[in-house]
């Protein structure tokens, strides 16, 4: 008999694997609208929707293995980096989903809301927090919209060799800034970078995608803290913003 196994669990969601059947239970039932539509519209592989009854959608298992965790160094190839950077340059090539996006100025009122908390709380020391704030700031400019993923982490791509076989989480998908994704892509794998964009295939601003480093690793760092993960743990988010030193 298979074992019920918890993948993930928070406050906002909770994420079961039973054989090859995967269960998300998500206390906000309309990112699970988003995620439907969204893998529908993907032009790139994404799991079977086996069946969705908010607050719980049922996922098929992707084959092969995600292309790597944050905090260890990815054995993945380079062409499979290469494959992962084509799938989602053919993702931001593809029409835009009819929801919006964050505005830049909402980012920007959330990233000093967000570095305010990391220093009066002490739990980082207010020259890196000053540091990554001065860097963050090249990522907040007006950008052309595209079809990004929102969440794009290592963990969420998925390959066979040197093949993608899929994306999954595709709950924070919406009009965004490409830079946005392939940073969150390498963030804390910024030797890959080089990789990823040999399969994008398009010119990029690698300020922005440093700025996306910083700007990414202090805005998640509460939410991790709160939610029982470790931003502090070897190559997570505060050894990101430490490296920007």
């Amino acid at each position: 008999m298979d074992e019920v196994k918890v993948v993930v669990t928070h406050r906002e969601r909770t994420t079961l694997r039973v054989g090859d059947v995967f269960l998300k239970v998500d206390a906000d039932r309309a990112r699970t609208g988003v995620e439907v539509e969204a893998m529908a519209m993907a032009p790139i592989p994404t799991p079977e929707i086996l069946w969705c009854k908010p607050p719980v959608l049922a996922l098929a298992a992707l084959p092969g293995t995600a292309l790597g965790r944050l905090g260890e160094p990815s054995a993945a190839s380079p062409a499979a980096w290469a494959a992962a950077g084509a799938a989602v340059r053919t993702l931001h090539d593809a029409p835009l989903p009819p929801w919006p996006g964050r505005s830049v100025d909402a980012i920007a009122a959330d990233l000093d809301r967000e570095c305010e908390w990391l220093v009066a709380g002490g739990v980082l020391p207010a020259a890196l927090v000053t540091r990554n704030r001065e860097i963050a700031e090249a990522a907040l400019r007006p950008w052309t919209p595209v079809f990004t993923h929102g969440d794009l982490q290592i963990t969420h791509v998925f390959v066979a060799g040197d093949e993608l076989t899929g994306v999954i989480d595709w709950s924070e998908a919406c009009r965004g800034d490409a830079m946005f994704d392939l940073a969150t892509l390498t963030l804390g794998h910024e030797d890959r970078l080089g990789d990823l964009l040999a399969g994008y295939g398009r010119d990029v601003d690698l300020d922005v995608i440093r700025a996306w480093w910083s700007l990414r690793s202090l805005l998640a760092s509460r939410w991790l803290i709160e939610n029982g993960f470790d931003p502090s743990a070897p190559g997570c988010e505060f050894d990101v913003l430490r490296a920007r030193m």
